[in-house]
């Protein structure tokens, strides 16, 4: 590997998220809430430590091969969610230990919204903001990472985009320069939470509010400024605003580039992952909603279908926002919710699960499967709106899956060795490699009341899954070591 590139991309790194401190700061001497000297120490810190790792190399030119890729990669979300850690240790008003520190900045760039936190309403403004901020700034990163960076490393989702796909994105790229692309995602993506935080404002939010939510919302993260979440307001208007943005973030952003560039709402209709994505979000909604009113959860039908609707939304895309305690709800309902994330949102957007692109491939492959079984010699490949999926993709998918079920079991199981009864085991292992946030049993509420290396275990399992898993484990094999 180029040590010294990796370097100068890691010091460059730390100066540019020692820049992000600035509106938290700017925020404390708003409140006067007194984090004002936690910010600033922290953004001096980290901004030295990049300029002393950038700037003994600030000369060095070397094109990155694959190997520095992965590296990097994971780099950028490891050496963030340390350094993200620090203002939450460091601010008095803050009550967290090392351990929660990182688990809370990590679960903030991974868009998790895992929280250990408690009495959120009582916390320093600034404090409140940076936690959004860090979803926001980790969705951002996510966009880049799988439309731009990861389809290069050959990884990722968007892998799956490439020119034998069929439909409006028949590229991995949606500009010709990597530069170009990322321009592009930002203007979507910054639109897109401006947009939200406006709406926020007119349904009723303050300003603080609704940035601070339209933060976690196009993030698909679920942090909230308030314990009881989006419910604390207790406003249909808000919950309409949060399950449309909910569902636009949960969209390919490249599909959202090139809607605008065509301005063509058609161009989501011609795209089969879309298509899917939509159906199971309204399926979800329907049978959650009718199974409330049916087992008297709520009075009447206007309550179940608000509270069905919002949360089968929340969890499906993977944003974990509560209206309800939906791990209180009766029979199936919350294991149905739980498994639904694992489908998560589409590729190429901020929401977690494995994505509906390799779900809806799956299903042909298990259809093609059945299939071959009465017409043993039939040549029938998966297709997707009539061309042929190449059967490296299809092994891909499959390999993906493999791992991830064989990962997520084995996590599992070392949580449970910890000391965690089976259910919160399950959901919360889930919520983490899904990027979901909330669980069942004792993590429904939050994760403070887990050991400390229950809650590292956890860590590693949401970078895992924000990494999508391969580009991760990579870096445990002994082939990428050897020179």
């Amino acid at each position: 590997m180029h040590s010294k590139i990796i370097l100068k991309i890691i010091g460059l790194l730390l100066m540019i998220f020692s820049l992000t401190l600035v509106p938290p700061i700017i925020v404390a001497l708003i409140y006067q809430d007194g984090a004002l000297t936690a910010f600033a120490s922290v953004m001096g810190g980290v901004l030295m430590l990049g300029l002393f790792l950038w700037h003994p190399v600030r000369d060095y030119k070397q094109d990155l091969k694959i190997r520095d890729g992965f590296f990097v990669v994971v780099m950028f979300w490891v050496v963030l969610g340390m350094v993200g850690a620090l203002p939450l240790y460091i601010e008095k008003e803050v009550p967290l230990s090392l351990t929660d520190s990182i688990f809370e900045s990590f679960s903030g760039l991974t868009t998790t919204g895992a929280t250990v936190l408690t009495g959120l309403d009582d916390l320093p403004h600034a404090i409140l903001w940076y936690r959004q901020q860090l979803q926001w700034l980790g969705g951002m990163g996510i966009i880049v990472l799988a439309v731009a960076v990861l389809p290069m490393l050959g990884v990722g989702g968007m892998q799956l985009y490439r020119a034998e796909m069929p439909g409006p994105m028949k590229d991995s790229k949606i500009a010709p320069r990597i530069s170009e692309t990322a321009k592009a995602l930002w203007y979507i993506y910054l639109g897109l939470t401006i947009a939200c935080a406006l709406a926020y404002r007119f349904a009723g939010m303050n300003w603080f509010d609704a940035f601070s939510h339209s933060f976690s919302t196009v993030a698909i993260g679920g942090f909230s400024t308030h314990d009881a979440s989006i419910g604390y307001f207790d406003s249909f208007e808000i919950e309409l605003v949060a399950i449309f943005f909910m569902i636009l973030a949960g969209i390919n952003f490249a599909l959202h580039f090139s809607a605008f560039r065509s301005l063509n709402a058609k161009t989501y209709l011609s795209d089969p992952e879309f298509k899917v994505y939509a159906t199971l979000l309204l399926a979800i909604s329907l049978i959650v909603s009718v199974f409330l009113y049916l087992h008297n959860v709520y009075p009447n039908w206007s309550d179940s279908i608000r509270y069905g609707l919002f949360q089968a939304i929340s969890i499906t895309t993977t944003t974990g926002f509560a209206n309800a305690d939906f791990s209180a709800w009766p029979s199936f309902l919350p294991a149905l919710l739980i498994f639904m994330s694992f489908i998560g949102g589409s590729a190429g957007s901020t929401a977690g699960g494995m994505k509906v692109i390799r779900f809806l491939l799956l299903s042909k492959q298990v259809l093609r499967e059945i299939q071959g079984l009465l017409h043993p010699n039939a040549i029938m490949p998966v297709k997707l709106s009539g061309r042929s999926i190449p059967e490296k993709v299809m092994m891909a998918v499959w390999g993906f899956l493999a791992v991830y079920v064989f990962t997520f079991t084995i996590i599992m199981l070392v949580v449970m060795a910890l000391g965690v009864d089976q259910v919160t085991a399950f959901s919360a292992v889930a919520a983490m490699m899904n990027n979901l946030g909330p669980g069942l049993g004792e993590v429904s509420a939050n994760y403070a009341t887990l050991s400390d290396p229950v809650k590292w275990v956890l860590t590693f399992a949401m970078l895992l899954g924000r990494l999508e898993i391969f580009t991760l484990l990579v870096l445990f094999t002994a082939a990428f070591w050897r020179k």
